[in-house]
Parts: C-alpha cells; structure tokens; sequence
C-alpha cells in the first residue's frame, strides 16, 4: 500500500481520532478537529463513519458557552470488554471495564490458596463469572484478563513460583489453565510490576524513565523499571529481592545474626513488630508498629519516647537499605518508590532516613519516595495493562504503557476470540 494511500490516511485519522477521545473524551466535534488537525468537513465524515461502524458514540451535549450546545462524541464502550484481576492468598478483587476504560463493576470473592488445581481454578471461574454477572455480562464478553499475583511466572512453562503462600496454584501452566478455563485470553503479571505500572501512569512515576520499586506489607516484593519497560528477566523473578540474604545492620537485637537472613524475612511484618518491641513500641503488626513510631518523632522536644521512635525508624531504615543498595547500585535508578502498609505508613520520614542510609552504601544518589497511587493499586495497573492490550487488537493503538509479560494472543483460544 502506498504510504499516501487514501485508506491508510483514513485509518491514521481513525485511529488519531479514537486515541483522543479515549484519552480526553467525550470531546464535541470542534474539539475532536483541533486535537487531531483535521478540517471540519473531515471531521465530520469521519464521526459519521465510526459511528455507522459502531466505534463511537453521542454522548450528551455540552454547554454553558454563548451559542447552542454543541454534541459530544466519545468511544463506545461496548466495543469490548476487560477484567483485572488481584489474587492475594484472602482471595479475589475484581474489576470488569469496558473499552473506554469505564469501570462497569468491582467483586470481592474468597478464593482458598490451597486446593489442587482444578479446585482453584473451578473457584477463581466462579468468581470472576459472578464479577462479570454484576456488570451484565457473561464471560464469554470479555476480550482479555490480567491476573496480578504474588510470586513470579516463569515465561517459559507459565508455572508460577516465589509465591508458597499460593500454594494451590504451582505446578501448572497458570495462564493456559486460567485462559482454558474462562475461555479468555489471559495474561498473569507479578503484583509489585503492576503498581510499579500503575506509578508510571498516575503515580510518582509518570515522568521517571527508571526507577525501583521496594514493596513493603504482609509479603515483600520489588520492581525495576529501565526505561520505562518492565524489567522481567530470563525466568521471570527480576524483582523479587525478597529473597536475598543480606546482613542485618540493624542496632537493636532481635534474634536475628549479624550475618543476616533473608531480605523478606528481615523487613516482614513479624520482624518489624519485634524490631519496634525492642524499643518499647508495641504493635500488631509493621505498619503500625512505623505508623507509632512516626508519630513519636513528631516530638520536638527530644523525649525518649522521640529518640525511641527514631532509633526504631533508623535501624528499619537500615534495613531496607541493605536490602535496596545492590540494585541501586547496578541499575543506578532516578528514583527509589516505597509501596505498601508498611512502606507508606513510613512517609516522608522513613525516606529521608533510607535515602540517608543509601548515600553511605552506594554511589548513587538516588531519592527515595513513597508510591502515590491511591487504592488497589494492583489491579488499577491490571486494568491499564488490559486495555492497552485490547486497544491494540480492536483499534491499534499503541502507547507507553508496558504491557504484560506473558500473552496468550497467539493462541487458537485467542484467535478464536477475535
């Protein structure tokens, strides 16, 4: 096809066209002209052609100016429908969206960890079934789910793994099972590398071209981002600093050698509890044990109950460091992101204190922040990765977003979904 051809100018503007009102829509039509430089006759035969094609829709009619109303345009969601899924070992969250990207329901469900592998996926069908019931669907609508889930999936096998909190779920293919069982297209991503996408969309992150990202809850986890692309590895575990044994630098004594433990046992909730106990801070669990601890160094009248919640904050901040430098020091990030209970109940003081920490270790000095994205991050980063993908298959479209790492467009069940 000749690159001045008239249907492939067409289908630039299509796609121009539906980019816009996706991003910024609904638009009326005059706003739609200048977003993508086309005349107002051009304009106006292409929304009647994507409506007669069911792409886009009138939505309304905008107001307020000194002439008449003027009809709004934007793209109609029913084109195609997404799932974005959390897994945590409680169970599931579940979002069904359309196209547009509107949200059309949220569903909680327990799913047990434990079970053979046809007991867990019969219950996650169940579940995401009953989410695609409340919004009016059945599954056979949706076009693509993303799962997030602890652990890592190898790229080659789909088995997951790093995940013995799950253990129902190891030992299969995670993504052809899930997919065979839906009847969906599927793509399983590690939890952590969804928030850290989410960040690059709505977060700290959205001008950050690498970055790490250090979960800090129940679990430990991490993401690294070089520029702006996922970092995945060759089995799919780059990330997951949770199981490097790194020393404990940490002052108090907490049972735990000089020689260290592993990073996800040193700055897991129980070890942070005792960390905090041996500076007389009681707590159920890490986040409040730092959430305490923060709020006594508000003091600034230097009582002990300040130098107890300080010493604290200090040597868990140590902690993290240890755990954080070999990274920073390889891929020398812009940036170091905390997420997480744990991790955001810290705030801006338990960053400036592992910033502190890291310019003692490493070369470079890279800030530390804590993750700005509100809600479940996990699944928000889920559905921005659906999306994108179903995007590209109805309307291709491409943008930044980094997609996830194990697709399952290429085969008979996707092929037979288009």
């Amino acid at each position: 096809m000749r690159a001045g051809s008239p249907r492939l100018l067409r289908e630039i503007n299509d796609r121009a066209a539906i980019d816009a009102l996706l991003r910024d829509g609904p638009l009326t039509r005059s706003e739609l002209e200048y977003a993508i430089g086309l005349s107002k006759p051009a304009t106006a035969q292409l929304l009647a052609r994507l409506e007669e094609e069911g792409v886009v829709v009138r939505e309304g009619l905008r107001g307020g100016g000194r002439g008449p109303r003027a009809q709004l345009w934007a793209v109609k969601g029913a084109v195609a429908h997404v799932a974005a899924i959390d897994l945590t070992p409680r169970g599931v969250e579940i979002a069904i969206a359309d196209i547009s990207g509107a949200v059309l329901t949220e569903h909680r469900q327990a799913v047990p960890p434990r079970g053979t592998a046809d007991e867990v996926l019969r219950n996650f069908r169940e579940a995401t079934a009953a989410a695609a019931q409340a919004a009016g669907l059945t599954l056979k609508d949706l076009r693509h789910v993303v799962v997030g889930t602890p652990g890592a999936v190898n790229p080659r096998t789909g088995h997951l793994w790093f995940a013995p909190h799950l253990p129902g779920w190891e030992g299969f293919d995670m993504p052809g099972r899930i997919g065979a069982e839906l009847g969906v297209p599927v793509t399983i991503e590690n939890d952590v590398n969804l928030v850290a996408l989410e960040e690059m969309i709505a977060g700290q992150a959205t001008s950050a071209r690498s970055f790490v990202m250090v979960w800090l809850d129940h679990g430990i986890g991490g993401a690294i981002v070089v520029d702006r692309k996922l970092l995945r590895g060759a089995t799919g575990g780059a990330g997951e600093i949770d199981w490097m044994h790194v020393p404990d630098r940490a002052a108090a004594d907490t049972g735990i050698p000089a020689t260290g433990t592993r990073f996800g046992d040193l700055v897991s909730s129980p070890n942070v509890v005792k960390l905090a106990k041996a500076y007389g801070i009681a707590a159920r669990n890490g986040w409040t044990a730092v959430t305490k601890a923060v709020a006594m160094t508000a003091d600034e009248n230097k009582t002990s109950a300040h130098q107890q919640g300080e010493q604290f904050l200090v040597d868990l901040a140590r902690r993290v460091a240890t755990g954080v430098a070999g990274v920073v020091s390889v891929v020398d990030p812009e940036l170091v992101l905390l997420c997480g209970k744990t991790g955001l109940a810290g705030g801006e003081t338990l960053c400036r204190l592992i910033s502190a920490e890291l310019r003692d270790m490493v070369v470079p000095r890279t800030p530390v922040a804590f993750s700005a994205v509100a809600g479940n991050a996990v699944r928000a980063g889920a559905l921005h990765s659906a999306l994108a993908v179903v995007r590209e298959q109805v309307f291709g479209l491409t943008g930044d977003v980094t997609e996830p790492s194990r697709r399952q467009d290429a085969s008979p069940l996707a092929t037979a979904s288009e």
